[in-house]
C-alpha cells in the first residue's frame, strides 16, 4: 500500500512539473509573438509655415506603451538628409507621442519616428508634401547631389540607418557602438555590418570593427580610442542580395 502511494505521488509530481513547464513555454511563446509597433501619423500635405502635429502611437502586443525609453522625430527635405532636424516627442501618457513642427518653404519632406521601448528600436518612415512640393529643377538637383557626410550607395529607398552617436568620449574608454537598420519599415536582419574608424589626423590608419546583431536590426560592438582628436566613423552595410550602403559620422574624443 505504501509503495502504491509513493508511486501515485511520484506520477502526480511529474504531472505538475510538466504542466508548469508547459505554462512557461506558452508564456515564452506569447512573449516572442509580441512586437513593438508604431503607427506614425503624418498629414499628407500642408502649407509652408503651417504648424502640423506629428503623432506616434506605440504598442507592444495589445499593450499601450506609456513609458517608451525614447521617441523623437527626425525630418529633412528630400535629397538633403545630411541637414536633418530632430525634435523630441512629448509623452501624452496614453501610448501616444507627439510634436508640433512647421516647414518654411515648399518641398517634399521625409521623416522618421525613432522609437525605443522594451529593448527594441524601430523607426517607421513617412513623407509630407509642403505647398506645391519640389519643382522639377529641385528634384533633378537633389537627385544628382553627393554629400560627404551622409552618403548612400545603391538605390534602396526603403533602407534606413540610425547610428546612436556616443557622447563625451574619452581616451581608452570602452564604449558601445550601436546602429539600427531598417528596410521597408521592418528590422533589417542578418546583414554584414562593420565600422570603419579613421583618425582624421592620421587618415592612413583605418580600424575595421565587426558587429554582432544583438536583437533584430540592432548591430553593436565595443571599441576604445587610443588617442584624442577628431574621428570619422563609416558604417558599412552589406547583404547577400548585393546591397551596399554606407554613411559617415564625425565624433570627437577627449583626453
Amino acid at each position: 500500500m505504501r509503495r502504491k502511494s509513493l508511486l501515485f505521488m511520484f506520477i502526480l509530481l511529474i504531472g505538475v512539473l510538466a504542466a508548469c513547464n508547459g505554462t512557461a513555454e506558452t508564456e515564452n511563446e506569447d512573449e516572442e509573438l509580441k512586437s513593438l509597433d508604431v503607427e506614425f501619423e503624418v498629414p499628407e500635405q500642408a502649407d509652408a509655415g503651417e504648424i502640423i502635429e506629428l503623432n506616434a502611437i506605440v504598442t507592444y502586443g495589445d499593450e499601450e506603451v506609456t513609458d517608451a525609453d525614447e521617441v523623437k522625430f527626425e525630418y529633412w527635405e528630400m535629397g538633403n538628409e545630411e541637414d536633418s532636424i530632430t525634435v523630441d516627442a512629448n509623452n501624452n501618457g496614453d501610448g501616444t507621442y507627439s510634436a508640433e513642427v512647421s516647414f518654411d518653404h515648399d518641398g517634399v519632406y521625409e521623416m522618421y519616428a525613432h522609437t525605443s521601448a522594451r529593448a527594441i528600436h524601430t523607426m517607421p518612415k513617412k513623407s509630407i508634401t509642403i505647398g506645391e512640393g519640389a519643382s522639377a529643377d529641385q528634384g533633378e538637383e537633389n537627385h544628382g547631389e553627393s554629400d560627404g557626410h551622409h552618403e548612400h550607395s545603391g538605390n534602396n529607398d526603403g533602407f534606413g540607418m540610425d547610428f546612436m552617436e556616443p557622447e563625451e568620449i574619452t581616451v581608452n574608454q570602452e564604449i558601445d557602438l550601436t546602429v539600427h537598420l531598417q528596410m521597408d519599415n521592418e528590422a533589417f536582419e542578418n546583414a554584414n555590418v562593420r565600422y570603419e574608424i579613421v583618425n582624421d589626423s592620421n587618415s592612413e590608419k583605418h580600424d575595421w570593427v565587426d558587429t554582432e546583431e544583438a536583437v533584430p536590426g540592432e548591430y553593436t560592438s565595443k571599441y576604445s580610442f587610443e588617442e584624442d582628436g577628431a574621428y570619422t566613423i563609416i558604417i558599412h552595410v552589406e547583404d547577400d542580395e548585393g546591397l551596399h550602403e554606407h554613411q559617415e559620422y564625425e565624433i570627437v574624443v577627449n583626453e
